[in-house]
């Protein structure tokens, strides 16, 4: 392979791979891999043809401030070639946006407003309303407006129309995609309609999104509702956007995302993201309603790795009803970290305090059982460590001995769930057992997720 001046000359020619463990029916699904891009999703694409084109159109100056908003990959696309061109670069993002992205947006350089998820278009909270305004007050500084912005499909329509078509010589029956801003939709549904008039269009949406329906039935609701996929569905329909050959929509909900999404990376071997998960349960279910054999595109919109505190970590997806438990109708339903299957995160009372703040930090807890051997010996928790240390910082090296609570309160397994509320009101953590025999710790947002998952 030949080298490059430039990270953004690796923007592009992503693989196309064929899916050969999952259940496609008598379809042949192939997956375009657009987590291969640089900024690992297919929106570097846009990034790219936004900035060179306001460039070239002289509406933007060496060293000027680009502002936008985002729900993420356009937001990293943007930063990978604002960080090329020597731009500065605003980013309002809505609270939902996995940590993993804001932390890569930060390191790029970008500037990040966090901003409310739970409120839509026409709020003065809402992403793409408050970047406006921040453009607007912001001297100097040019608004990108992916969602408005004709060169996000033209990107499409140029580039990765031709791509896909190439990567499947010339030979294919359907496409699959998300909509966010809509650019990737409009610009394929135009190369298509030129090029290859026969080839369905179908749109994966999550469940609270109002396109699935506006396609399937042509209601365009002006409610919507919350979903926690990042990157696609919509609460309206974008000024680019133009849906008249989609004919087809799945409303997938945020359950079979993530877990058409983990499928994915167990049998497939391939780390995508949760929208990515999203356009993989609708593809199969598209693949299987098919009666003859169909050669389907569907993509891989990013990388997985933006995600593995969320869909990829088991606890996140435990605490939010995505993942089955057992049902034992006592506090082990409340439990998040069951010791039984060493999930709970413990120490021991001959190890040294610094290797217990360590360890606080490293899994983000704010106490440890301390056990010996099978015995709950005692519990520690950041206060008992700060108390300690406090004065005399080598006291770190103290056994956490010295330090733990050995004066427990534990609550029987059988104990009501109302047992918990002065537990709670003192300060303290649930410590749960059966006949002496450590379960493991409940704690105040343990019971608000439980009380979450009981109205879901």
């Amino acid at each position: 392979m030949p080298h490059v001046n430039s990270v953004l000359e690796l923007i592009g020619r992503t693989p196309m791979v064929k899916v050969q463990k999952l259940d496609t029916g008598p379809c042949e699904l192939y997956l375009k891999l657009e987590s291969a891009n640089p900024g690992g999703s297919i929106k570097d694409r846009i990034g790219l043809s936004m900035i060179e084109a306001a460039e070239q159109a002289g509406h933007i100056q060496p060293g000027a401030t680009l502002v936008e908003g985002t729900a993420g990959n356009t937001g990293i696309g943007l930063a990978l070639v604002a960080q090329q061109k020597g731009y500065k670069l605003i980013l309002v993002v809505p609270d939902k946006m996995s940590r993993e992205k804001i932390f890569n947006l930060k390191a790029m350089g970008a500037e990040v407003v966090l901003t409310r998820s739970d409120v839509a278009k026409g709020h003065p909270a809402y992403y793409q309303d408050l970047a406006a305004q921040i453009a607007k007050e912001t001297p100097g500084a040019y608004f990108i407006n992916q969602f408005g912005n004709p060169n996000n499909p033209k990107a499409h329509e140029e580039v990765t129309g031709p791509e896909i078509f190439a990567d499947m010589d010339r030979d294919m029956d359907a496409i699959i995609f998300g909509v966010g801003s809509s650019g990737t939709m409009t610009g394929l549904s135009r190369y298509f309609a030129r090029e290859a008039p026969n080839v369905e269009l179908v749109i994966a949406d999550p469940v609270g999104s109002i396109l699935a329906q506006y396609i399937n039935e042509g209601v365009l609701s002006t409610k919507s509702a919350s979903w926690m996929v990042e990157g696609i569905g919509e609460d309206f329909l974008p000024p680019i956007s133009d849906f008249s050959r989609v004919k087809k929509a799945y409303a997938i909900s945020d359950k079979e995302s993530f877990l058409a999404g983990r499928e994915l990376l167990a049998k497939e071997g391939i780390l995508g993201g949760s929208s990515s998960g999203t356009i993989l349960a609708a593809a199969l279910k598209y693949c299987r309603e098919q009666a003859t054999r169909k050669r389907v595109v569907a993509f891989v919109c990013d990388t997985g790795n933006k995600y593995l505190s969320k869909m990829y970590n088991d606890y996140w997806m435990l605490d939010n009803g995505f993942l089955e438990r057992p049902v034992h109708n006592d506090l082990r339903d409340l439990i998040n970290r069951p010791y039984s299957q060493r999930d709970t995160v413990v120490i021991g009372p001959n190890d040294l305090l610094t290797v217990a703040y360590q360890r606080m930090k490293l899994y983000d807890v704010s106490q440890l059982p301390v056990m010996d051997g099978e015995q709950l010996v005692g519990i520690v928790d950041e206060s008992d460590v700060l108390m300690h240390v406090y004065g005399d910082e080598a006291r770190f090296r103290d056994p956490v001995s010295t330090a733990m609570v050995v004066k427990l309160e534990k609550l029987d397994v059988k104990s009501p769930i109302e047992a918990l509320l002065p537990v709670f009101d003192k300060g303290h953590v649930a410590i749960v057992t059966e006949s002496e025999r450590f379960l493991g710790l409940i704690t105040r947002i343990d019971l608000l997720n439980y009380l979450r998952r009981r109205v879901q």
